[in-house]
C-alpha cells in the first residue's frame, strides 16, 4: 500500500444521539495518477465522531488538469433506447476494456441481477451522455444528474425533472437524489424516510467543489460487521463535505459501490471492499459506469511508451536530465532478462527487445541512471503483434452427431471414439424449443431438432453431448482458431480428447458433471448473437494435421427451461509476412526518413550495392532526421 499521512478529524453532530461516538479520520490525499488523488477515511466507534463503524475511500480528480478525460457507458453497437443501451460489465472489465485510469459504479440500470455476463445488454434508468450522445433519457424515477461540458465544467443538478435541456452537455451520469446542496448537509431530510435506501448501507456519492475544480467520487463500504456497517444519507454527505465538496448526489449502491484503479500494467485494483466481493469473492455486473482517463504521476521517468511489432519491440521513454538507457522484461512480473545498457547520456531514450514471440504479453520496466543514481519505471506490459490471414475452417452449418445420453464417464471426446450409435446427426443450429408460443423466430437457422426429455415434463434434457470432424491440411506453426458460437446457455469445448474453453460453467480444474446447470447466459437467454473466442496454438497442443474432432457439452441454465441451442463457425489464422515500408521526405536542408514498423535498424550507404553501414547509434526508433548532403545517400532497413 502507499504511504499515507492521517489527518485525524474529531467531529461532533448536533441534534444526533451521543450514546455511541467515534473517532474520525480523513487521511491526506495521495497522488495515484496526475490530476487524481486518494484518500480513505474511518470512523471507530469510541472517540468522537459518527457512531457507526466506517471505511471510506475518495478520489479527488481535478477537473482543470488537461490531461483529464471523463467517461460514461457507452451505448452498444446495436443500440435500442430504453432497452438494450449500454453492455454490463463490472466496474474492473469496464476500466480494463475502456483503458481508464479510474472507475466506479454510477447511476441505476436494469436488469437487476447481480452476475450477469460480460456484455450483457442493460437499460440505463435516468440521463447519461457519453462524449456527447445521450445514452439515456431523463426519467422521473432517478431525478438527480452530474453534467459536464467538453472541458470538464461540472453542473450539478439535485432535481433533473422536468429534464433540463442537454445542449452542450459531454458527459453525464444519473443519481438518485441529492444529499448535498450548496454547502448544505440535506441527508438530515431523510432520516424519517423509512425507505430502506436511507437507512444504514453501502454508498457510492459524487461530489462538487464550490469553485467547481474538483469531482469527488466516494465509497462507503457496509454490511460487514466488524469492518464497515454503511452509511446513512447525512454521514455520506458530511464525508463529501470533508472531502472539500459544496454539492453532492446519492448514486447507485449497496452491493454495486465499486472503486477500482488500473495498475501500471493496465489491469484493475480494487480500492474499497465490495460487499458482493465480501459475499462472493465476485464484483456485480452493472450497466452504469463512469471513468476517468490520466496521465502518470510526473517522475525522473516519464512517458514510458512501447511500440511493438510481432518479434520485437522498441521501448521509449523521457527523463528530467541525461541518463543511461537499459530495460528489463520478460513473460512475469520478475522481468529477468535486461538490455545491455547504452552508457551515452541522453533525455530521449529508444531501446530495441528482439527474439521476442509473437501475440505474447510481456512486462518490462524501463531503467536510467544519472549521478550514480538508478531510477525504473513501474512495472508495465505490453503485447507483441500478430500478422494473420483468416481463413474459415467450417461453417455453421457443419454436420454434428449429438446424444443426450450421459456419456460423461466414457472416451467421448476423443478421435477413436465410435459415436454411430448416438441419438442422430445434422447440420447446425442444433436446437430444442419446447415453449407454448413456438420457438423463437429469431434463433436461426434452426436445422436440426434434438429430442426432448419425456421424463422432465417434454422440458430439454440438462445437457447434450455433440461431436463433429474436421481435417486440417495446413502449416500449425503460429496457428490460432476462432469461435464464432450461438449457445444457449454453457458449454465446454474439447479437441482430440483435451479440454479447450468452458463458458458460463465452472472454471477449471472442477469437473463437468452430467447434471449440472449452467452458472449464466448470454443474448437475454437466447442464442441470438454470437459469442466469439479465439485460442493460440499453445491453448491447444491437441490440434494435429489431417483428421480432428471438436467435442461440446451444451447445459442448460434450469432444469425447466424451455430451450437450448448450439452451434459454431470456425475460423483458423495464420502469420504472413509483413514488409516495413520506408519513406523519405524532404524539409529544406533536412531529410526525414520514417517507416511503418518496429524492430528494424536503419542502414545508410553512398551505394545501392553497398557497403551498409548502421547509422550511428544505432537508429530504430521511427522518424529519423539526417542532413542533406553534397553526395547521393541510401537508405534501407534491416532486421
Amino acid at each position: 500500500m502507499l504511504g499515507r499521512l492521517a489527518l485525524t478529524l474529531t467531529l461532533s453532530w448536533v441534534g444526533l444521539p451521543t450514546s455511541a461516538w467515534a473517532t474520525t479520520n480523513l487521511t491526506a490525499w495521495v497522488p495515484l495518477f496526475k490530476g487524481i488523488d486518494h484518500a480513505m477515511g474511518t470512523s471507530t466507534p469510541g472517540g468522537g465522531g459518527f457512531t457507526e463503524l466506517q471505511v471510506v475511500h475518495l478520489i479527488r480528480v481535478d477537473l482543470t488538469d488537461p490531461d483529464v478525460r471523463l467517461f460514461s457507458s457507452p451505448p452498444l453497437e446495436n443500440y435500442i433506447s430504453g432497452s438494450r443501451e449500454t453492455a454490463g460489465y463490472t466496474v474492473g472489465d469496464f476500466l480494463v476494456t475502456n483503458g481508464l485510469q479510474v472507475a466506479i459504479n454510477a447511476g441505476f440500470f436494469r436488469p437487476s441481477e447481480y452476475y450477469l455476463p460480460a456484455g450483457t445488454p442493460m437499460d440505463i434508468s435516468g440521463l447519461s451522455i457519453c462524449q456527447g450522445f445521450v445514452v439515456s433519457q431523463a426519467n422521473s424515477a432517478h431525478r438527480s444528474a452530474l453534467l459536464f461540458s467538453s472541458n470538464n465544467v461540472p453542473t450539478v443538478v439535485p432535481t433533473n425533472w422536468p429534464a433540463r435541456p442537454t445542449t452542450g452537455v459531454y458527459t453525464a451520469v444519473s443519481g438518485d437524489y441529492p444529499v448535498l446542496v450548496n454547502g448544505v448537509n440535506v441527508g438530515y431530510n431523510y432520516l424519517s424516510d423509512p425507505d430502506s435506501i436511507h437507512r444504514l448501507q453501502p454508498r457510492t456519492a459524487y461530489g462538487v467543489s464550490q469553485d467547481k475544480r474538483y469531482l469527488f467520487l466516494i465509497t462507503i463500504d457496509g454490511r460487514q460487521s466488524g469492518y464497515s456497517v454503511g452509511a446513512y444519507d447525512w454521514q455520506t454527505a458530511a464525508w463529501l463535505i470533508m472531502a472539500g465538496a459544496h454539492d453532492g448526489l446519492n448514486m447507485d449502491g449497496g452491493g454495486s459501490s465499486t472503486l477500482v484503479v488500473q495498475n501500471s500494467t493496465g489491469q484493475p485494483v480494487l480500492l474499497n471492499r465490495p460487499t458482493a466481493v465480501a459475499d462472493s469473492g465476485r464484483q456485480r455486473t452493472v450497466g452504469s459506469h463512469f471513468g476517468v482517463y490520466a496521465k502518470p504521476v510526473p517522475g525522473f521517468i516519464n512517458e514510458v511508451a512501447a511500440l511493438p511489432d510481432d518479434t520485437t519491440a522498441v521501448i521509449t521513454w523521457t527523463t528530467i536530465e541525461p541518463a543511461t538507457s537499459q530495460v528489463a522484461y520478460g513473460l512475469d512480473a520478475s522481468v529477468p532478462l535486461t538490455t545491455p545498457p547504452q552508457t551515452a547520456l541522453r533525455t530521449n531514450h529508444a531501446v530495441l527487445l528482439t527474439e521476442l514471440m509473437p501475440d505474447t504479453a510481456y512486462r518490462f520496466q524501463a531503467i536510467s541512471t544519472a549521478n550514480g543514481s538508478r531510477y525504473s519505471s513501474s512495472n508495465m506490459v505490453f503485447t507483441t503483434t500478430n500478422y494473420v490471414t483468416t481463413s474459415l475452417l467450417f461453417d455453421l452449418d457443419q454436420p454434428w452427431t449429438f446424444t443426450p445420453a450421459n456419456v460423461s464417464a466414457s472416451p467421448w471426446t476423443t478421435l477413436a471414439y465410435d459415436d454411430a450409435g448416438w441419438d442422430g446427426s445434422g447440420p447446425g443450429l442444433l436446437w430444442v424449443d419446447t415453449r407454448t408460443t413456438g420457438p423463437n423466430p429469431a434463433v436461426q437457422p434452426k436445422n436440426t431438432m434434438m429430442p426432448a426429455n419425456p421424463n422432465n415434463n417434454g422440458f430439454p434434457f440438462v445437457t447434450y453431448y455433440l461431436r463433429t470432424r474436421f481435417q486440417f491440411t495446413n502449416d500449425l506453426t503460429g496457428v490460432s482458431l476462432i469461435f464464432s458460437n450461438y449457445i444457449d446457455d454453457g458449454a465446454v469445448f474439447y479437441l482430440n480428447g483435451a479440454e479447450i474453453y468452458r463458458h458460463y460453467l465452472p472454471p477449471a480444474p472442477e469437473p463437468i458433471a452430467n447434471d449440472m446447470l449452467a452458472i449464466g447466459y448470454g443474448c437475454g437467454g437466447d442464442a441470438t448473437c454470437p459469442f466469439v473466442f479465439s485460442l493460440a496454438r499453445d491453448r491447444m497442443p491437441s490440434l494435429a494435421p489431417g483428421d480432428n474432432v471438436l467435442a461440446v457439452e451444451v447445459h442448460n441454465y434450469n432444469r425447466r427451461s424451455p430451450d437450448i441451442t448450439f452451434g459454431t463457425t470456425v475460423f483458423f489464422t495464420q502469420p504472413r509476412p509483413v514488409r516495413p515500408q520506408l519513406e523519405i521526405e524532404s524539409h529544406g536542408a533536412l531529410v526525414t526518413l520514417s517507416w511503418s514498423r518496429t524492430g528494424y535498424i536503419l542502414q545508410e550507404a553512398l551505394d545501392p550495392a553497398g557497403p551498409w553501414t548502421d547509422l550511428p547509434g544505432p537508429v530504430f526508433a521511427s522518424p529519423h532526421t539526417v542532413p542533406v548532403y553534397g553526395l547521393a545517400h541510401y537508405y534501407r532497413l534491416r532486421k
